[in-house]
């Protein structure tokens, strides 16, 4: 009864949405199961996968191959096509190469491995029920015969082994009694021919025997004894097919019987949909009233400020026009002039002295406003400007309320600036996590007051920014959203670009290098120095003093020309190091130069050797060294450095840069972490310019590893 119940033409029916293809949106053709364990035709991969090809072509305004319009690529899997496509695949090749394939039904980018499509199994029990949708959708078409001749007879069965489709007397002349043939497995007419045996698709040979419960593939038993899969746990194919149908039709059976169940919660959802829609439209208005007020307020405000600016004007307008008035009196003041011309023709004394006073008066202040004249009123407003600055920013953060959206906060510990700007963050609490965030930056300028805000959002808790201008500040802050509810900002966090571009190289292991007391990782990124038996055998021969030598050790890459900065970190515990540049002039000197550390003279709390540096110092030697250790910085002794021992000794920085300007002869030692320049001086850089390390006793140093952009990881949920 149940088999008979889900093979229902309602069900079959109801299933078509399973059988859809997410990219192309039509039924599937030769699925591929990808590691992710969603589906997708053969063709639509290999389109997917050659998309961004024509992508270059175009300029990237095409979304797809023009002559192919069976595969509908959205936006957002453009988006992310194309940053496949940066990430360094080179063009015009005859397959596709790229390991990560952005998968449209998860829409995470999925690495598919060395083999590619190659590596992917097909899936057979999807196409065979993708078959049998087609014959119940068309049940009034039939299968011909494939071997009859014209007019062809409707075929009543199919070979599995030959892979065609036979009438009864075409069946009997191909497969006769007796032979082989007559052996082949025949079903109803189909035109879905999948193999008998699933072969493994790293070892085409071999068949799939088990099941690996780690990446819960079929696997063969080459893969498990010289493969990927070597330790991985596996287990026999009947077994895994047993647990998995037994957890299938547990599961079908209680979905079955939960069927009221099921009707009960689509009820609610019903209701749960006329109430949503209520209540959006409730949210709406209040909203739009409160945008009615704040527009009423504006309103208020721009009428009284344009009040204030007319009533400024009038007044202003009416000193200006009596001023005016009064110039223009002096213009037309020969009724004045004529009058005190008369005046003076007085003889009486007393007379003239009463008149000529309060007239002098009247010319004394026209004499004075034509010496001195002043503007009665301003004519800029400059009073009157608006800031609207921090009421833009408050506008441009309006949103909804938080509802307990906790701040995120930046982790400044996880943050790092080198190559690139990695952005870490993290939420005090747990509860009502963001589903995701938006990370703004922008550069400080001195000139600029405000900058514009660059954003970018992000599904995960961190994020890599490129393309940052060097010897720069830049300014970051991140905020969280749930839905259409965001956080506040978080505090802006400001960290410095370096000086220069990015200088990678690795330790060089072969020019100089002494393994008996060096010692270094496989991948050439860090170095130790290792107080043993050797430096214990060289110091019996020594009698008075203490002279031993450094063990040096030099990039692999050189410097020509430019500026450049890379950066390390030196081990706490490390008693003494020295770094810095060494010209290729050089190279065998400082390597043949077997005392070039320590001397009686040395100073005890410097660690420098006070006697030979201050005597030979050269201000563009051929190469330049620091001494580190003990966890402190040692700022060489010059001529311009302060007298004072201890004035030259710095805290060491967690993580150290060097900066080399070969066109301007100059080298700086950094603090990487701040950007902060400890100490500059000139260098001879007439050769290539290599970084040059020196560490004697228990001492380690690291270089600083590029950030580089990590793709989000899928979880495996079936």
């Amino acid at each position: 009864m149940e088999g008979d119940r889900l093979e229902s033409p309602v069900t079959i029916k109801g299933i078509e949405r399973e059988l859809i293809c997410p990219a192309c949106k039509e039924l599937f053709t030769h699925p591929l199961i990808l590691p992710c364990q969603h589906n997708v035709c053969h063709k639509c991969v290999k389109e997917i996968l050659f998309a961004f090809e024509d992508s270059f072509a175009d300029g990237g305004s095409e979304s797809s191959n023009p002559s192919s319009p069976r595969i509908k690529i959205s936006s957002s899997s453009m988006d992310r096509i194309d940053r496949i496509s940066r990430s360094g695949r080179k063009r015009n090749s005859l397959t596709p190469r790229s390991s990560l394939f952005p998968c449209p039904g998860c829409q995470r980018d999925i690495d598919l491995g060395e083999r590619g499509i190659n590596g992917l199994f097909r899936n057979f029990t999807l196409e065979t029920i993708v078959e049998r949708y087609r014959q119940a959708a068309r049940a009034a078409i039939a299968i011909m015969c494939d071997f009859c001749k014209p007019p062809p007879q409707e075929s009543t069965k199919s070979c599995m082994d030959c892979s065609a489709s036979y009438c009864n007397e075409c069946f009997k002349i191909h497969h006769p009694w007796g032979t082989v043939k007559a052996q082949h497995e025949y079903v109803g007419p189909t035109t879905n021919f999948r193999p008998k045996i699933l072969m493994c698709p790293e070892h085409e040979m071999e068949r799939v025997n088990m099941y690996c419960e780690i990446c819960r593939r079929p696997v063969c038993h080459l893969c498990k004894l010289g493969g990927c899969h070597a330790n991985h746990r596996v287990t026999t194919m009947s077994t895994a097919y047993k647990t998995l149908k037994e957890k299938l039709s547990k599961d079908i059976e209680y979905l079955i019987s939960k069927e009221s169940q099921v009707k009960a919660h689509i009820t609610q959802l019903d209701l749960l949909l006329k109430e949503t829609e209520c209540n959006s439209e409730r949210a709406k208005e209040e909203a739009s009233h409160s945008f009615d007020k704040l527009s009423h307020v504006l309103e208020e405000k721009k009428s009284a400020a344009l009040r204030a600016i007319e009533a400024s004007k009038n007044l202003r307008l009416e000193k200006l026009q009596m001023q005016a008035e009064e110039y223009q009196g002096l213009l037309e003041n020969n009724g004045l002039v004529g009058y005190a011309q008369e005046v003076l023709k007085e003889t009486d004394q007393s007379c003239f002295v009463q008149t000529a006073k309060q007239l002098h008066v009247r010319i004394q202040k026209a004499t004075e406003s034509l010496k001195s004249f002043r503007p009665a009123a301003e004519t800029t407003f400059e009073d009157f400007v608006v800031d609207i600055a921090k009421q833009e920013e408050i506008l441009g953060d309006l949103s909804f309320h938080s509802n307990g959206l906790e701040i995120p906060e930046i982790n400044e510990e996880q943050s790092r600036m080198y190559n690139k700007a990695l952005i870490s963050w993290e939420c005090p609490g747990k509860t009502d996590s963001a589903d995701t965030y938006v990370l703004e930056y922008h550069k400080l300028n001195r000139g600029e007051e405000s900058a514009m805000w660059q954003e970018t959002e992000v599904c995960s808790k961190s994020k890599v920014i490129s393309d940052l201008d060097d010897d720069s500040s830049y300014a970051f802050r991140v905020r969280g959203y749930k839905g259409s509810i965001c956080s506040p900002w978080s505090r802006e966090v400001i960290l410095r670009t370096p000086p220069a571009p990015v200088f990678s190289f690795l330790f060089d292991d072969k020019c100089g290098y002494n393994s008996e007391h060096l010692l270094l990782n496989p991948r050439r990124t860090s170095v130790e120095s290792r107080a043993g038996f050797p430096l214990l055998l060289g110091s019996e021969r020594i009698q008075v003093g203490c002279y031993t030598t450094l063990d040096y050790i030099i990039g692999d890459t050189g410097i020509a020309k430019g500026k450049h900065f890379w950066a390390f970190q030196v081990e706490a515990y490390s008693y003494l190091v020295k770094v810095g540049v060494v010209s290729s002039n050089k190279i065998q000197k400082l390597f043949h130069n077997t005392h070039d550390v320590t001397s009686p003279r040395y100073e005890q709390d410097s660690g420098h050797d006070s006697g030979s540096e201050d005597a030979f110092f050269d201000s563009a030697q051929p190469f330049t060294l620091v001494t580190l250790g003990m966890k402190k910085f040692f700022i060489p002794s010059t001529p311009a450095a302060p007298k004072d021992p201890a004035s030259r000794i710095l805290p060491l920085p967690s993580c150290l840069g060097i900066c080399l300007d070969c066109d301007k002869g100059k080298v700086g030692f950094y603090d990487a972490g701040r950007m902060k320049c400890l100490y500059e001086c000139e260098v001879d850089c007439s050769g290539i310019m290599y970084p040059a390390f020196a560490l004697m006793g228990g001492a380690a140093v690291h270089l600083e590893e590029a950030v580089t952009a990590k793709y989000g990881e899928y979880h495996d949920d079936i």
